[in-house]
């Protein structure tokens, strides 16, 4: 905390022109300082949102693959696999084997039960 306040004190002396990139990367800084304090005082908040950048990447890679999809149904579905798998990441659940073993038993599975295969609901015992 006494760093960060001496830093913010430092930039407030800094006389830059207003528009040149030094003077906008002090404003910019500046008018977040109230962020950065709140910052240091609880440690549980994070100072920057790499976490959450790198959960979403693989949503906004897959967002760009599915532009070569061949068609609007073929990124439908490609989604609709992004989800699922995600959904097993999110579950602790081995994408590969929750595919295989649904697979194998989608077609002994009377529709209504269907949801019982997602993600989300099915039974780990049943993947190993």
């Amino acid at each position: 905390m006494p760093i960060a306040t001496e830093l913010i004190d430092w930039l407030q002396q800094k006389i830059v022109l207003p528009q040149s990139p030094l003077g906008k990367a002090l404003a910019y800084a500046l008018r977040l300082k109230n962020e950065l304090m709140v910052c240091l005082v609880d440690g549980r908040l994070e100072i920057d949102n790499n976490l959450m950048e790198n959960a979403i990447r693989p949503i906004a890679i897959g967002r760009k693959n599915y532009l070569f999809a061949g068609s609007h149904d073929g990124a439908v579905r490609i989604a609709m696999y992004w989800s699922f798998f995600a959904t097993c990441h999110l579950n602790n659940i081995n994408a590969h084997n929750w595919l295989r073993y649904v697979l194998l038993t989608i077609n002994s599975t009377a529709p209504a039960n269907y949801h019982t295969l997602l993600p989300t609901l099915i039974d780990p015992a049943l993947l190993a």
